[in-house]
């Protein structure tokens, strides 16, 4: 059975295939989402056989969320996969993460805030892990926006 880890906030998309929390392959695709997603699924369920698959749900690209948490819950109640859902801030080194305009999300002792870039802030990429601390995942896997309403 078959890990997958889908980071869909950044460009490229990345998504870790793990075997006994092992990355074993890695995909990273350059576009959108909505494009993308169906055709990396379309081989990973012919080539797998799927246990769980975990998304990123905070925080990011609204667009992002919302189209991954759409296509990948669809897919999980039709194939009878368990949804998990974790924070972009456990895949980029607790980096600040793009917001709006100029506005990034910060993660200070476990709440999302969001400011202007400092000049002396270091923004890290997003990285599939080697192994997955399936700890930090959360079973809610509705998408967390994080910004206020306008």
């Amino acid at each position: 059975m078959i890990d997958i880890l889908v980071i869909s906030i950044s460009n490229p998309i990345k998504i870790g295939i793990y075997k006994d929390n092992i990355l074993i392959d890695k995909i990273e695709k350059e576009g959108m989402t909505s494009d993308i997603l169906p055709i990396i699924f379309k081989e990973l369920l012919k080539k797998y056989e799927i246990k769980t698959i975990t998304y990123v749900n905070t925080p990011g690209s609204y667009m992002a969320i919302k189209v991954a948490y759409v296509f990948l819950k669809t897919i999980c109640i039709v194939r009878n996969i368990k949804l998990n859902a974790a924070s972009g801030f456990l895949f980029n080194e607790n980096s600040p993460i793009k917001a709006l305009g100029k506005k990034y999300f910060f993660n200070k002792n476990g709440k999302v805030t969001i400011d202007f870039l400092e000049e002396k802030s270091i923004i890290s990429n997003f990285k599939l892990p080697k192994s997955l601390d399936k700890t930090k995942f959360l079973s809610e896997t509705l998408p967390i926006y994080n910004l206020p309403a306008v």
